[in-house]
């Protein structure tokens, strides 16, 4: 691959020429276009987005699947424990996920139809800038009530104000939650467990026009514990594969199925691993690392020089990191168009990880998290690629 060189004024920074990243802005068509082109299939609109649907036929309802973790690349390459989905992903071309490409990221630019940069969800972790605080967007402590930190309309809100019937199912601790209100909140919320009971209650919702939105999340917790290589992660996309096949066949005619994912994943490499907490070189003027160990957002403390720093972290990560200053990230179009609130959330250092490599900061992140195998947040192939599969439509 050849050489990618990105960087503001005349300070010029390379990537990696063997990284085999995918950078926001590339060719590839966004999750954040996917709910604006489902609408469009609906007879609604979105304003400020195009009228692209993503090739999408007209449908009077619409059935939305996220398999939380299911990768593009991790599906194509284990392929085999989907029958289903293998005949799908072979005639498919791929989505590109956020930056980071971790699930608060991806849902808020899902459910608003704008990237990070409009939502300011920008990591697992994030600094609130008003408390100087650290906090999760996945558990939604430590931050803002959702609202105010996110307070962009969701493509549910509009679609309901269209006269459009929304419908999400999920489990039931996500009913009404930080995330749900920041990324999709607007539809009426259907609680299940089990995946066979929710796509029973999918079935249930579609017997009626309008979209329904579906979330399963245990493909991706069996590649954090086990890793995406493991028989059981093969096991949870086996089971999701047939519960999908089971909702595909009893489609209402003319429903349109829509399968994608917020996120794919790479499995750790335990022997390329830095903890920010205990290196002498990497820790020397950060006051807080945010974001994740594959997407780290370093906050410095006072007076510190974020292109010194972040020289410093390049010369200790080498090719196993792409870092950037703040106005490199945000000039590169890392986010997106990036509002003012969502600036003072990037770190004054952005860190990307190639490969299989970590930044770990056991200062704050949990003995469980440090000891996860499988991880996402960068720029990979396997991280940033989400599936697009289509089934039904038509009369």
């Amino acid at each position: 691959m050849a050489d990618r060189r990105a960087g503001t004024g005349t300070r010029v920074v390379e990537v990696p020429a063997d990284a085999d990243l995918v950078v926001p802005g590339g060719p590839e068509p966004t999750l954040a276009s996917l709910l604006p082109a489902v609408a469009g299939a609906l007879g609604g609109t979105v304003p400020g987005t195009t009228d692209d649907r993503l090739g999408l036929p007209t449908a009077d309802r619409v059935c939305v699947v996220l398999v939380d973790g299911l990768g593009y690349v991790n599906l194509s390459e284990r392929a085999g424990h989907a029958p289903f989905l293998r005949g799908l992903v072979r005639e498919s071309a791929p989505l590109r996920s956020t930056f980071p490409s971790t699930t608060a990221t991806a849902l808020g630019s899902l459910g608003v139809g704008a990237a990070p940069g409009s939502t300011a969800m920008l990591g697992y972790t994030v600094r609130d800038p008003a408390t100087g605080r650290l906090g999760n967007l996945v558990s939604w402590t430590d931050l803002p009530p959702a609202r105010a930190w996110q307070p962009e309309p969701t493509v549910f809100e509009r679609l309901v104000a269209q006269g459009v019937a929304v419908t999400s199912v999920g489990p039931a601790r996500f009913a009404g939650s930080g995330l749900t209100e920041a990324a999709l909140r607007g539809a009426t919320y259907r609680a299940a467990e089990p995946l066979a009971a929710r796509v029973d209650a999918t079935l249930d919702a579609l017997r009626r026009p309008g979209l329904t939105y579906l979330y399963w999340g245990d493909v991706d917790k069996a590649g954090h514990h086990h890793g995406w290589g493991s028989w059981q992660w093969g096991d949870a996309l086996a089971e999701a594969d047939a519960e999908l096949a089971r909702l595909a066949r009893r489609l209402p005619r003319g429903a349109l199925l829509v399968v994608t994912a917020d996120h794919g994943m790479v499995d750790v490499d335990r022997a390329a691993r830095w903890d920010v907490a205990t290196h002498p070189v990497l820790g020397q003027d950060v006051a807080l690392v945010a974001g994740e160990p594959r997407a780290s957002h370093l906050h410095l403390v006072d007076g510190a020089d974020p292109d010194t720093v972040a020289d410093r972290w390049r010369s200790v990560l080498g090719d196993a990191a792409v870092v950037r200053t703040r106005d490199e990230a945000v000039g590169a179009g890392w986010f997106g168009t990036v509002g003012e609130h969502a600036r003072r959330v990037v770190g004054d250092v952005v860190v990307a990880m190639t490969g299989r490599a970590t930044v770990v900061d056991s200062a704050t992140q949990t003995p469980a998290s440090l000891d996860l195998v499988g991880v996402h947040g960068s720029l990979t192939r396997h991280e940033m690629l989400v599936p697009f599969l289509v089934v039904g439509g038509g009369d």
